[in-house]
């Protein structure tokens, strides 16, 4: 098997080096895993792609490489120029340091990543590990992912329904490990993508030292559970979350009410 890995906190992220070891272990002996990472940090992108500037690309090693982009252009990189039309059979993002639940999943340039390898008609999958009171300072706060990843991903690769690969827009997957020690992970469930009731987004002003005003962004609480079933509350019961996605936004429960009202 032939996998291309990717990520949006960067080339020398621990997490990548998680990722590389569960794409090594579904690829195998005989497989092969690249990967095309960003330079840089580019949490927070979402789907961005640089349209109008280019980005340099740089090897690091064997099959290792390191784009000045987005993670969406890492996948645009690695299938048409680094692999150069030798198609993977699955693209892996993250693994995620913190969670891509909820409303996170609207800002993830991980899932981004994956939501470009399903639009150029590969199996992807975005994984991401929650931190919390339980992991936040465990000698390897990955450890829920690495243990657990491969399998996931395995049984979720053999059970795509074959007419997917039909599919307009292909489904990819947005899975998150529990903020628990590994032998603590409850199991696995499908859960839809949940909303963190009065948490959210905002901004934190600082000065600088030369009297200007700068923001950074700042996020809400990470331990509020969504909805009953849903992704972060299955999480911060000790679940592995799966929520398959496709790429298409349309609000289909409202088309025939607006419908009616045009």
């Amino acid at each position: 098997m032939r996998i291309l890995i990717t990520n949006d906190d960067g080339i020398n992220a621990p997490g990548l080096k998680t990722m590389a070891k569960i794409a090594e272990e579904l690829a195998g002996p005989q497989g092969e895993v690249w990967t095309v990472a960003p330079a840089f940090e580019q949490s927070g992108v979402a789907h961005k792609i640089s349209y109008t500037h280019p980005m340099m690309l740089a090897q690091m090693g064997p099959r290792r490489f390191a784009a000045e982009g987005s993670p969406a252009d890492c996948v645009l990189a690695g299938l048409h120029e680094v692999l150069r039309g030798q198609k993977p059979d699955l693209i892996l993002s993250g693994v995620n340091r913190g969670n891509n639940s909820a409303e996170n999943a609207l800002y993830s340039g991980t899932l981004g990543a994956a939501m470009e390898g399903a639009l150029q008609g590969i199996p992807s999958f975005a994984l991401s590990q929650y931190y919390g009171p339980k992991n936040f300072e465990a000698k390897n706060p990955f450890e829920a992912a690495e243990q657990h990843g491969a399998d996931v991903v395995r049984k979720l690769l053999a059970a795509i329904p074959k007419a997917d690969e039909n599919a307009d827009y292909r489904l990819f997957f947005n899975i998150n490990f529990p903020p628990v020690a590994a032998k603590d992970v409850k199991g696995t469930r499908i859960g839809a993508q949940g909303f963190r009731r009065h948490t959210h987004f905002g901004v934190e002003p600082h000065m600088s030292p030369s009297g200007r005003k700068f923001l950074w962004i700042k996020g809400g609480d990470q331990q509020i559970p969504t909805h009953a079933g849903t992704d972060a509350a299955l999480n911060l019961e000790g679940f592995i979350s799966v929520t398959p996605m496709r790429a298409d936004l349309t609000a289909h429960d409202a088309l025939d009410h607006f419908g009616a009202a045009l």
